[in-house]
């Protein structure tokens, strides 16, 4: 059609009410373009220019500051360590705590979070939660530590419990998930412990039995109390698919000890460790970047001290609308994650370290 144009500095429709309608069409749409075209794109649905700013001539989107959008969110912290042991059955490291805004619920039962807003050219902190240390022979597993993405903050998992008869030691630690509780000689039976947290974001663990075969409680999971599938065995965690897929598990506790028995006693689903079958073994460590709790120590009569399993590492994943980020950036000591397509969706996975995330 023809070109109408206006040869007036200044183009006055003040007495309009209404607005400027732009051309629009889709990506595909585009014309071969002249400097300082404007059109609207309705395959990115944003304002975009023909311009020369980078030294060669191209459609780019028009300048904006903050610019938001949504990402949905998940959240592990790092798995407690299992019990150590010199003498009968510790208990199994608690999960970590669990916080997602993707599917149905977090961790300990409680409802899923609603989604982040974030704002472009705006750094973010990230940190991914070490899984605590098992217990080196006769000391209770070390608590994991908190994952972080902005104000989300999924705390570490609590140690499991040793067999010292000491109720200090005996006890697991509370966490995102709990501990299980050890027993020992004169401590036949501990109870479990809370997964005291605010908000709530896994389970207790289990407690420690003394007849008629001393068994320590299983870790706390995500998803259950530890004991829920049988003395000692770890809670299971959440399937949480917000990179795509099915069957991805997180935080399941560790499995607890069974003293004077070659029986395997397993941890939760969702990377949660063994107690091991071999006699006088060192606990199973939580798998990686699930929040795993560490399996309990396993002790046979005159064994010597055993040690318990490492909580698995945390993680956090981020998924976002494809069309919504052209790019993003990080710093410090986090890994550099590939981009996962799912429909019209990506997700990116943080597995290591501390810093930042900027995205564009």
């Amino acid at each position: 059609m023809a070109t109408t144009k206006v040869s007036t500095d200044v183009i006055d429709m003040s007495g309009n009410t209404g607005g400027l309608t732009w051309v629009k069409g889709t990506s595909a749409d585009r014309p071969a373009g002249t400097l300082g075209e404007l059109r609207e794109n309705t395959t990115t649905k944003k304002t975009e220019i023909y311009t020369d700013e980078t030294g060669t001539a191209e459609w780019r989107n028009l300048k904006q500051s903050n610019i938001s959008f949504q990402v949905d969110f998940l959240v592990v912290g790092g798995g407690g360590g299992g019990g150590g042991t010199a003498s009968d059955a510790p208990g199994g490291g608690g999960a970590g705590g669990l916080i997602t805004s993707f599917g149905s619920n977090s961790g300990g039962g409680a409802s899923s979070d609603p989604a982040l807003n974030l704002y472009k050219s705006t750094e973010y902190t990230v940190t991914i939660g070490a899984g605590g240390p098992g217990g080196v022979g006769k000391n209770y597993g070390s608590d994991g530590e908190n994952s972080v993405i902005h104000t989300i903050i999924a705390t570490g998992g609590g140690g499991g419990g040793t067999s010292e008869s000491s109720a200090s030691d005996d006890q697991g630690k509370t966490g995102g998930s709990a501990g299980g509780s050890g027993t020992g000689t004169s401590a036949s039976t501990r109870p479990s412990t809370a997964a005291v947290n605010n908000p709530v974001q896994g389970y207790a663990g289990g407690a420690s039995v003394g007849t008629p075969n001393k068994i320590g409680g299983g870790g706390g999971g995500a998803g259950e109390t530890g004991n829920t599938d049988g003395q000692g065995h770890g809670g299971d965690g959440l399937e949480v698919n917000i990179i795509g897929g099915t069957g991805n598990y997180y935080a399941g506790g560790g499995g607890g000890g069974k003293f004077g028995s070659s029986d395997l006693i397993p941890g939760g689903e969702g990377g949660g460790g063994d107690s091991p079958a071999t006699d006088n073994g060192t606990g199973g460590a939580g798998s990686a970047n699930t929040g795993g709790g560490g399996g309990a120590a396993k002790r046979k009569a005159a064994g010597g001290d055993q040690n318990g399993g490492a909580g698995g590492s945390g993680v956090v994943i981020l998924r976002y609308t494809t069309a919504d980020v052209s790019s993003f950036s990080v710093t410090g000591t986090l890994n550099t994650p590939s981009p996962v397509a799912d429909g019209s969706s990506s997700s990116i996975k943080f597995t290591t370290g501390t810093g930042t995330v900027t995205f564009s």
